[in-house]
């Protein structure tokens, strides 16, 4: 099919209950929609997808007009729909966004959301928790609503009343891993989200979204990473993370995947062990930190491995600054090491 008009984009805006939590719901992470009671019209995976969603005035399938979300039929027994959300990484929410854009006369009008933590399935035996209660919904719009519950979960349950569409569903949240549980002689991906590693900061984020150099796999394309502005000033562009763990740091990888024309020339890493210390005082004092890795060449499209005599022994460390020499972008940043032995 050729569509006769371009596709509408619309913005998405992260609420003010998101700052510093990333999207548990995210593919990237690995989340999916496990069961849904209907999708006649629009199938689950567009639900969850990273980007916002689209609109193309003249496209239709099989079933009807083609909408960017996960849409039901019309119901006419009763009753409404619902679907499971296996999210990418056990966490600790903070609050949700039920986007209904371009969902105008076949959204729900009401919805509610039920969690729990569960190492397997969720089944008839599950016990659910509710997060939000049934609440009324906006059409074509975002709708947010706040977590109130410092308890982690993994499974969600979206009900809607008593049937329609749902554009975008994002989790917000911070996700947790149960490092005691872990072996402490072993080796770990220490920055990695799933394990509790996140973005404090950077200087510049002028194309893409920060957090998901974190992310597991390598990046699909040029648009998924982290890319700063071509620099017209001297100086150099950086972004700061901090570790799931306090650890030693063994390992670094910095690839440079699809960045192929705009990739850094070189790169550093700086690193502190830091103990309540405010992301604001972070960030301040950041450049100040302990050089572990001089300057290193980069090469496009490309994982680079620093281990061994490129890195300096430093203890361990709960905080690493990527410097990218100028500008640039980067695709995916990991940091692996032993955790820090307790007394």
């Amino acid at each position: 099919m050729i569509d006769t008009a371009l596709a509408i984009r619309s913005e998405e805006t992260k609420p003010d209950f998101a700052t510093g939590a990333v999207n548990l719901a995210s593919p990237r992470l690995g989340a999916s929609v496990i069961s849904v009671s209907d999708e006649f019209f629009a199938p689950r995976e567009r639900m969850l997808d990273d980007t916002p969603p689209v609109f193309y005035p003249d496209r239709y399938d099989e079933n009807g007009k083609w909408m960017d979300g996960w849409e039901t039929r019309r119901r006419r027994g009763g009753g409404n729909d619902h679907c499971i959300v296996e999210l990418g990484a056990k966490g600790i929410i903070s609050g949700f966004d039920l986007n209904t854009r371009f969902f105008t006369g076949n959204h729900p009008p009401r919805a509610k959301i039920e969690a729990a933590l569960s190492g397997t399935l969720p089944d008839q035996s599950t016990e659910w928790v509710e997060l939000v209660p049934e609440s009324e919904l906006n059409p074509d719009s975002p709708n947010l609503f706040q977590a109130q519950n410092d308890q982690p979960f993994n499974y969600l349950r979206l009900n809607i009343y008593p049937d329609g569409g749902i554009a975008r569903f994002r989790v917000w949240g911070a996700p947790v891993c149960e490092w005691k549980l872990q072996d402490p002689s072993g080796h770990y991906e220490l920055s990695a989200i799933i394990n509790g590693g996140r973005v404090v900061g950077y200087n510049d984020a002028h194309y893409g979204d920060p957090w998901v150099i974190l992310t597991p796999g390598r990046g699909q394309n040029m648009g998924d990473g982290w890319e700063t502005r071509r620099r017209r000033e001297p100086g150099n562009d950086w972004i700061v993370v901090a570790l799931g763990a306090a650890g030693n740091v063994k390992k670094v990888e910095v690839d440079t995947a699809h960045f192929k024309g705009n990739y850094p020339d070189r790169c550093s890493i700086q690193a502190a062990r830091l103990e309540n210390t405010s992301d604001e005082d972070i960030l301040v004092d950041c450049e100040n930190w302990p050089e572990i890795m001089p300057e290193q060449k980069l090469q496009m499209d490309h994982i680079h491995t620093f281990e061994g005599d490129a890195l300096s022994a430093a203890g361990a460390m709960t905080h690493v600054r990527l410097n990218i020499y100028p500008d640039g972008g980067v695709s995916r940043l990991r940091i692996f090491g032993t955790l820090e032995q307790e007394d």
